[in-house]
């Protein structure tokens, strides 16, 4: 919110002497994010007067439209004759009045102005337009034309109101009052201590039977509708220099005289309002929720199709409005023309989540909606009616039918039950019944009682609901600084969990094996899904939706991590890094079966444990899972050899390192799921108290799944859930016992069919072999059907075994890996090799 201070001056007596930086003080002082104060004018220097264009003569011979004209500036340049300047625009004439810089001056940019001679001529001084003069944008990119009431000679700095200072504030969505003049004038009084002169106090006439006719059908999502007319408008009336000035200062852009006087009193009310046609509007106006596929053709000349949440303001042919958020293309003002002598004005009241959800919807944000969502005075609704019927009558000569429209659904004030030493316990501080009934009554709350306050909210603060909200009022006014500091005093805790340690070893250890971690945001879209080739029945499918989501192409929880990590493989493949490892753990979603209501948690003492076992059964499923993705070379090429790429078994190695820090045993079979290759695909599972869980995949992606999501060709992934691995981790892992006896290593190559899977064959190994086994290694795949016979292959283990009170003979690591041989040939139908 941009809000100039000579304006904010008209409600609030500040001080000659105060200036911008120190009203932006006191206004953070309460509270309130003042970013920046902006010096209008700071750097301009005079004469810049008003002149009337006298000639024009047209100079020929040049590449563009040049002209040379003299202007009568009166006294300002000493002489009282013309002045010769030269210039290129073309959308004044002789007679008009324009703003002039003499010799002498500066404008904004330290742009220095001089005689000069251009285009064979000498120009005195320069013929000025907005831009130039630093005076933002008013949509004609030309020369100032100025009313023809005004005097030649007189300063043109004063009658522009070139020099200001505004402030811009970053108003927080509980702050929508605001938004406004009305409200950043409430705040600098109390900041101040001195009275304001509150804009919406007018004397607005009684509604009667004989205003414009208003059907509310939705009272929920409209409980306030105020409409007013007036008559004989001139249509030629144009916005006089001081509105359109200040509309300038606050950021918008003049267009028209009745929509420039909406927009100034909903900067100054904070109320939106809409200004209709009334030759174009068809019978009466109404409100109601819109009917699914409707069509309206908005003001911004995009044709939308309706939701049935959508609330919309209509007439007898239908929409033509979308409320709270941009009037219809066929009710409009049309300035072009010129023939609009008769306006409905509308103020109105609506609903602040569903024009929030609108908004969002049509990805169309405006002025209005961004007040209606944050909460809107419904009280100032017929003020600003009568506010902008005022300026109607005063500015393009209207009168104001004696027709009042109000439609109001009935609704109480809002009261709080606070103990007066709330804010005390609060802060910490003994401010004091009195001190908290004064602050309260600033902001505007009716304070009634002794030791236990019943206090009324004002209807400009929909954001007060609870005690808490009151005591940050009092504390905020007292000041933020005077609060103590005081150091908390924590009890001894007891370090980490298990959980997180596992957690923070994990991490650990994917970094130590070449991956970056690159943490996601959570959301997906469904269609991900499609592209990763999930089953129709995947529970992966069954995903948690926001009300709001950040972005709606993203407006699910994730049900696994690999979209993002992905995303950010794809994105850093596409600038130029191809040699990726990336990992991430993080929180996936799942929806319960039966869906709960969250309760709400006390903030005044520590919840009980059933209110946060309540608590958490209202969540989704929330369980832990890590992932890695992979593409181009995992060992780089250079002096030492030729270096290798990445594939499937760097997945399926990675998912090992974790089960080492889990201390658990992985196993690893052959498997097929989503986007993974159906023959590159390990399925990975742990046994929890004596049951096989399957925790995830590894492997390379499919191709088809690569070129969808235009990854790098051989691509390859893995995640698996952390929580099931936590449940099988056999706690920290122990260090090795260091044996001083030596190894005995022996090899062994073993004959199988294709299809028996390298871990099968591993496994009967290691049960086979017993106790003396230490470690077991596959060094060697080789497949020769001439050798070995069709559809067979070797594989070469090396075996190594120890004892830990002695040195094994020969005799007993030959019988360990016969006994190992004879396990797998029994359950895998190996055959000893040669």
């Amino acid at each position: 919110m941009r809000v100039p201070l000579s304006w904010l001056r008209e409600y609030v007596d500040l001080p000659a002497t105060e200036t911008g930086r120190d009203v932006q003080a006191k206004l953070i002082s309460v509270g309130l994010e003042v970013e920046t104060v902006e010096q209008l004018g700071d750097d301009l220097k005079g004469p810049l007067v008003v002149g009337k264009v006298l000639t024009i003569e047209e100079l020929e011979g040049f590449k563009k439209p040049i002209r040379f004209c003299t202007v009568d500036v009166g006294q300002a340049n000493g002489t009282g004759e013309p002045q010769e300047i030269v210039c290129g625009a073309r959308n004044f004439a002789v007679g008009d009045k324009v703003v002039v810089v003499l010799p002498g001056a500066v404008l904004p940019g330290d742009f220095a102005i001089a005689a000069r001679k251009t285009y064979g001529k000498t120009s005195h001084g320069m013929i000025c337009s907005g831009d130039e003069l630093g005076m933002g944008d008013d949509g004609s990119h030309g020369i100032i034309v100025l009313p023809p009431e005004h005097e030649v000679g007189t300063d043109a700095i004063e009658l522009l109101q070139l020099v200001d200072e505004v402030l811009d504030i970053a108003v927080t969505p509980d702050r929508g009052y605001a938004l406004s003049i009305r409200g950043v004038a409430r705040e600098t009084a109390i900041a101040y201590g001195l009275p304001l002169r509150d804009p919406a106090l007018l004397d607005v006439p009684q509604p009667n039977a004989f205003g414009y006719p208003v059907q509310v059908s939705d009272p929920m999502g409209c409980d306030r509708f105020t409409a007013r007319t007036v008559t004989g408008l001139d249509p030629e009336a144009r916005s006089p220099l001081w509105l359109t000035r200040r509309l300038q200062k606050a950021g918008m852009r003049p267009i028209s005289l009745a929509v420039d006087i909406t927009n100034y009193v909903m900067l100054e009310l904070g109320q939106p309002l809409h200004a209709y046609d009334r030759s174009r509007v068809q019978g009466p106006i109404g409100v109601r929720r819109a009917e699914q596929g409707e069509k309206l053709t908005t003001l911004d000349g995009a044709k939308r199709t309706l939701d049935a949440e959508d609330l919309v303001i209509t007439d007898d042919r239908g929409p033509i409005g979308l409320a709270g958020v941009m009037g219809g293309a066929n009710t409009e003002i049309d300035d072009t023309e010129g023939t609009t002598t008769e306006v409905v004005v509308e103020a109105a009241h609506f609903d602040a989540l569903s024009i929030s959800r609108t908004a969002r919807r049509h990805k169309l944000a405006s002025e209005a909606s961004k007040r209606f969502e944050r909460g809107v005075d419904p009280q100032a609704a017929s003020a600003a009616a009568q506010r902008t019927v005022d300026l109607l009558v005063l500015l393009a000569g209207g009168t104001a039918d004696a027709g009042v429209t109000e439609v109001i659904a009935p609704s109480a004030p809002h009261t709080i039950t606070i103990p007066a030493d709330h804010p005390d316990k609060v802060a910490g501080v003994a401010y004091g019944r009195e001190t908290v009934v004064r602050r309260l009554q600033q902001v505007g709350c009716d304070v009634y009682g002794q030791d236990e306050l019943i206090v009324t909210v004002p209807s400009w603060r929909p954001d007060l609901t609870d005690p808490n909200d009151l005591a940050e009022e009092v504390i905020r006014l007292e000041g933020y600084e005077n609060l103590p500091s005081t150091l908390p005093k924590p009890p001894a805790g007891r370090g980490l969990t298990d959980r997180q340690r596992l957690h923070r070893r994990i991490g650990r250890a994917l970094a130590g094996a070449g991956y970056v971690e690159a943490p996601n945001y959570p959301f997906i879209g469904e269609h991900v899904f499609d592209q990763f080739g999930l089953a129709a029945d995947d529970p992966n499918r069954k995903v948690v939706k926001l009300v709001n989501p950040l972005s709606d192409e993203e407006p699910a929880l994730r049900t696994t991590l690999l979209p993002g990590l992905l995303g950010a493989l794809r994105r850093n493949d596409g600038r130029g890094s191809h040699d990726l490892a990336l990992f991430e753990t993080g929180l996936v979603f799942h929806p319960r079966e039966e869906l709960k209501i969250a309760v709400r948690l006390p903030v005044d003492r520590r919840p009980t444990d059933e209110e946060i076992a309540s608590l958490t059964e209202a969540l989704p499923v929330q369980p832990r899972h890590a992932a890695v993705v992979l593409a181009g070379a995992r060992e780089q090429a250079g002096w030492w050899g030729k270096g290798r790429p990445s594939d499937w078994a760097d997945a399926v190695e990675a998912a090992r390192v974790l089960a080492r820090e889990a201390g658990t045993e992985l196993v690893v079979r052959g498997g097929q799921y989503g986007p993974w290759h159906p023959g590159r695909c390990a399925e990975l599972a742990v046994v929890v108290e004596g049951v096989e869980q399957v925790i995830g995949y590894a492997g390379e992606l499919h191709p088809g799944v690569l070129k969808t999501l235009g990854l790098p060709a051989r691509t390859s992934a893995m995640e698996l859930d952390l929580d099931v691995l936590e449940l099988a981790s056999s706690g920290v892992p122990k260090g090795p016992k260091i044996s001083t006896f030596p190894v005995a290593t022996q090899d062994v190559a073993l004959v199988v069919d294709v299809a028996v899977p390298h871990a099968g064959v591993e496994a009967a190994l290691r049960e086979g072999a017993g106790e003396l086994l230490e470690s077991i290694r596959l060094f060697d795949v080789y497949e020769n059907a001439a050798q070995l016979g069709e559809g067979k292959k070797s594989l070469a283990y090396a075996l190594r075994f120890r004892a830990a009170d002695r040195t094994l003979t020969v005799n007993e690591a030959s019988a360990a890996r016969d006994a190992a041989v004879s396990l797998a040939a029994e359950l895998t139908g190996a055959v000893l090799r040669g």
